[in-house]
């Protein structure tokens, strides 16, 4: 059993961060609706990973009878993710008030990037654009180079989507203890801000330079924290930050040169590069991986997707899952107790419909009305 056994989600159908958090909590044991559109895309080719533990659910919620059968759902659930712009819930009829209403302990969660307030509330965006006024894009990248795009790993996943699991998580545990819901305004701006508090603080006692890229202790200025390309044009990772762990490295690299001595001489971090580079390109990526394995060396080879869940140190921990052919994150963190699981892969478009209306209280009668005037969808 989860440690979110016995309740229950509601995640309105969405893309990036929402259904990451929807994906985390159904890991961890919570009954996870997601309530698609008719005519949506069949989520086991958009959500293929994230929809896993979900069930399908599809509702026409600008048809009463739609908009009826979300809010019985929403009596019997304990939180619910929004993913949509703010407003867009209040103009189809379940906005927070209405909710709580009907569900005062319902812990309404609202995942967007700008937030519910502000000018650029209302405002389109992506990933890109949310961290780019944090100060997370302008941080990284080469020296004279424009902004590297990070994946949308930043402001989607780690900024939004890991965050709407803490506030779901933190307000219901509030719940469980004042009997009362909230919403929780999730931005993915506040998010990527809180992921750049050291850089942040490190910046305002002068040991940050934010006007430059390549210029840092952690943005690949130093020559004991950046990567490196091998014999066979593959890449290994170096991060050897404190003393012994860069004794390590230059013993285990064999390098004896006494200029390398001098760590945190930055105006030779450029020339201590050029040098560590000419060592590494002397082997593969493999044969590195070899040398340095099990060490303290803070060094890792850099593996593509592919590679990654056939990787030793990952096959062994089970990092990846394989679900019906597709390869899985595994569920994490991991709990000694109550162990989080993948029960089943992702379903297809409404296949839970039935089963989840009727789980509900409604009658066989009402549900079979439902699927003759559309306003809900049973598929699968």
């Amino acid at each position: 059993m989860g440690s979110l056994s016995g309740y229950t989600v509601i995640e309105l159908a969405g893309i990036g961060p929402a259904p990451m958090g929807g994906m985390i909590l159904a890991d961890m044991g919570a009954d996870l609706i997601r309530i698609e559109r008719p005519g949506a895309a069949d989520p086991k080719m958009a959500e293929p990973v994230s929809g896993r533990n979900k069930k399908s659910v599809v509702l026409d919620l600008k048809q009463p009878a739609g908009l009826a059968a979300l809010m019985k759902l929403i009596e019997h659930a304990d939180a619910l993710i929004d993913p949509y712009r703010p407003g867009v819930c209040e103009k189809l009829g379940f906005g927070p008030d209405e909710c709580l209403l009907r569900n005062p302990r319902l812990v309404f969660a609202r995942m967007t990037g700008w937030g519910q307030t502000g000018p650029l509330a209302q405002a389109a965006g992506h990933d890109l654009n949310y961290i780019a006024i944090t100060g997370a894009l302008h941080a990284i990248g080469r020296r004279g180079e424009r902004p590297v795009v990070p994946l949308n790993l930043v402001g989607d996943f780690g900024g939004g989507g890991m965050l709407l699991v803490t506030g779901i998580l933190a307000a219901l545990l509030e719940a469980s203890k004042s009997g009362q819901g909230q919403v929780v305004d999730v931005a993915m701006v506040d998010g990527t801000a809180q992921l750049m508090w050291m850089m942040q603080g490190f910046q305002q006692i002068g040991a940050w330079n934010a006007e430059a890229r390549e210029a840092n202790l952690l943005d690949g200025a130093a020559h004991f924290y950046d990567t490196y390309e091998c014999a066979d044009g593959k890449y290994v990772a170096v991060g050897a930050i404190e003393p012994q762990f860069y004794a390590e490295l230059l013993s285990r690299a064999e390098i004896s040169d006494p200029q390398f001595q001098a760590q945190h001489d930055s105006a030779h971090w450029p020339e201590m590069k050029e040098k560590l580079a000419a060592v590494l390109k002397t082997k593969t990526r493999d044969e590195w991986d070899t040398v340095m394995a099990g060490s303290d060396a803070c060094f890792a080879p850099v593996l593509t997707m592919v590679e990654a869940p056939q990787y030793a140190a990952n096959n062994e921990r089970s990092v990846y899952t394989n679900v019906g052919g597709m390869i899985h994150p595994s569920p994490a963190p991991r709990f000694a107790r109550t162990p989080s699981e993948i029960r089943h892969g992702t379903r297809s478009l409404g296949n839970d419909t039935v089963s989840v209306l009727e789980g509900v209280g409604l009658s066989e009668s009402e549900v079979a009305e439902l699927l003759s005037s559309g306003a809900a969808v049973q598929k699968g």
